[in-house]
């Protein structure tokens, strides 16, 4: 996971180990909304500009749970010792099941002469089950992790933050601002900006999300997680980005990272097909 992999090094280095395991730290973007009431337009969808802020963003998970599959991009970025790295993902996602499927491609030159293949990750609620993984996993199988174990809840340690989990952490938003409209990918959205509190988001999260909320809750050096949200006029969420900040201990610099997660497509159809046990690998995984 990210935060064991910077007490084994600092700068480049320690960042190189991050993208050689496939457990990243990683990129960046930014997003839309407006206020008032939650009032109809007449067709039976949401106004958004009929709703406030807070309520909007609240609402966001709900939302896409109600658009079903989505195709998604994601970046994630990090920099420690003057070393800026960018890991990218793409694919789909279903917010009904909460499950999604991604390949998630690392930096040429951040994993060394080596070199990594694109990794495979499938995302379920307190789960992330990762193909490719390197570090000494044979190429057919597949890696599970328990996310409700992990420090970071999965918000980072994948190179990607589980899309529904970044929706649900505008549950615990606060002090929100909005900066205004804008056009994203041809359509027109409205941008927010604010800041979330993992606590608050974890209480009031799903039951399939609440769990690595509250891991995420407990394992940040910081709660107050700063981000920039847009949504368009029915309310869905269309980028969000979101800026953690950690540390591995208390003797260990702060690390922040950026990431940033696109959703498009809605209405997608998406399959997602978990590995069987025999798939899975047991044994011990080499620390990069």
């Amino acid at each position: 996971m990210v935060v064991q992999q910077y007490r084994d090094g600092g700068g480049a280095r320690a960042v190189r180990a991050l993208a050689v395991a496939g457990v990243i730290a990683v990129t960046a973007g930014c997003f839309g909304g407006d206020g008032e009431s939650g009032a109809s337009d007449g067709s039976g969808r949401r106004s958004v500009a009929a709703d406030r802020p807070l309520d909007l963003l609240g609402q966001a998970a709900d939302v896409l749970v109600e658009a079903g599959g989505a195709e998604t991009r994601t970046s994630m970025e990090t920099a420690a010792g003057g070393t800026r790295v960018t890991i990218r993902a793409q694919g789909a996602y279903d917010f009904r099941r909460q499950m999604g499927r991604l390949k998630v491609v690392l930096p040429e030159d951040a994993a060394g002469a080596d070199g990594h293949r694109p990794i495979t990750e499938l995302l379920a609620p307190g789960a992330l089950y990762m193909k490719n993984r390197g570090a000494g996993v044979p190429d057919d199988k597949w890696v599970r992790v328990d996310t409700t174990t992990l420090k970071d809840g999965n918000l980072l340690t994948g190179g990607v933050t589980d899309p529904m989990a970044a929706a649900e952490l505008l549950r615990g938003a606060a002090d929100v601002t909005y900066a205004g409209k804008s056009e994203l990918a041809g359509v027109m959205v409205r941008h927010y900006r604010g800041v979330a509190d993992l606590g608050r988001a974890a209480r009031a999260a799903s039951p399939q999300s609440r769990g690595a909320l509250a891991a995420a809750a407990k394992g940040f050096s910081k709660d107050a997680v700063p981000f920039d949200a847009y949504l368009d006029e029915e309310g869905r969420l269309r980028k969000v980005r979101h800026r953690f900040t950690f540390s591995a201990d208390s003797r260990a610099p702060e690390v922040s990272v950026v990431s940033t997660l696109l959703l498009y497509g809605f209405g997608l159809p998406v399959t997602v097909t978990l590995p069987d046990e025999d798939s899975l690998y047991t044994g011990e995984i080499r620390q990069g």
